[in-house]
């Protein structure tokens, strides 16, 4: 659950502007940046403070309704939406599990990246700077969504980090480095084939 929210907390990171007043900014972003890739490390802290569990990776997306998230260590996992369902990898388990995309993205900020409504969907906050970048506050408006709020924090005009917080309070953050837009990639490399011998889950 947290990676597929993580993964939707990208797509949150993509669409927001960074200041309350920089709507010109977010509607350029939108209109004009139809892809990108970047590498990630990713903490999650428990609900106590003190227990944390890092990971890092990388992240591709292509408007609308594809995106891939591969964590490389400290275990492999690979989360992708084709365009008509998102797949989650176990490379230690070697079990794919995959869900209609409607179903998968509904209600999180993940749908943003497949085509969500911004205002719809969230009610945002500018908030103080803090550590170096613009932060903004976006809390979704229906309950069943699996998170309470997302942070988003900005360097300039590019996404550098995302706070999520869920139902339970666990706390996780992703941290962005060598973001690039508007990379060359086509719909096919979405595309998930199961590796051979993987156990397969369908809902």
């Amino acid at each position: 659950m947290i990676r597929t929210l993580m993964a939707g907390a990208l797509a949150l990171a993509l669409c927001l502007p960074a200041r309350a007043d920089a709507v010109d900014t977010l509607r350029a972003f939108v209109r004009d940046v139809s892809s990108g890739r970047a590498e990630f490390t990713q903490t999650v802290t428990a609900v106590d403070g003190l227990r944390q569990k890092r990971s890092r990776g990388n992240f591709e997306f292509l408007r609308p309704n594809r995106f891939r998230f591969v964590y490389a260590a400290p275990f492999e996992q690979t989360l992708v939406a084709d365009g008509s369902k998102v797949w989650i990898y176990d490379a230690d388990l070697n079990q794919a599990s995959s869900r209609k995309l409607a179903q998968a993205l509904s209600g999180t900020p993940a749908a943003l990246l497949a085509g969500g409504d911004l205002e719809r969907d969230f009610a945002l906050q500018a908030e103080s700077s803090q550590g170096g970048l613009d932060w903004v506050l976006a809390t979704p408006r229906t309950a069943d969504t699996g998170f309470k709020s997302v942070r988003v924090g900005f360097k300039g005009a590019e996404p550098a980090a995302i706070e999520i917080v869920d139902s339970f309070g666990q706390r996780s953050r992703l941290d962005f480095s060598g973001f690039v837009a508007n990379v060359p990639l086509a719909p096919e490399s979405f595309r998930f084939v199961p590796p051979p011998g993987a156990d397969l889950i369908e809902q």
